[in-house]
């Protein structure tokens, strides 16, 4: 015969009482992270619509890159890159046959149209350093 014991009871009582608990976190917890992560995907998952027409007013031509990253300037075509396929560049004469290239409001180089040549412009996100006085 089995002999009653009232810690053996109380801890089988506690130990039901914690189990119990912890079921119920869990599936609220689970609940709630669903609930959240609902709501969080609902607001991230946008359609991705693209920076639209890119215009340059201030540029003589507006030019499409084409597919394989090359504009074309008379019967000259230049490689810029094929990570601007598809996209509008603005192109503006600022000399004589030296055209200036540019992305947004950025300025990609220069290109001479008599050498053939391409000039890289000044790095926008490059550090600038202020010179030094002297004491």
């Amino acid at each position: 015969m089995k002999r009653f014991d009232k810690r053996n009871v109380a801890t089988e009582l506690l130990d039901a009482a914690i189990t119990e608990h912890l079921d119920q976190a869990r599936h609220f917890a689970a609940y709630n992270l669903a609930a959240v992560s609902e709501e969080l995907t609902s607001k991230l998952l946008r359609p991705y619509r693209g920076i639209g027409e890119l215009e340059y007013p201030f540029h003589d031509r507006t030019i499409t890159v084409t597919s394989c990253g090359r504009i074309c300037i008379g019967r000259r075509k230049i490689n810029l890159s094929t990570v601007f396929a598809g996209q509008n560049v603005g192109v503006k004469e600022v000399s004589d046959k030296v055209w200036l290239v540019s992305f947004m409001k950025y300025d990609l180089g220069f290109f001479d149209q008599e050498l053939g040549t391409v000039t890289s412009a000044e790095n926008p996100f490059g550090a600038k350093v202020l010179p030094m006085c002297s004491v």
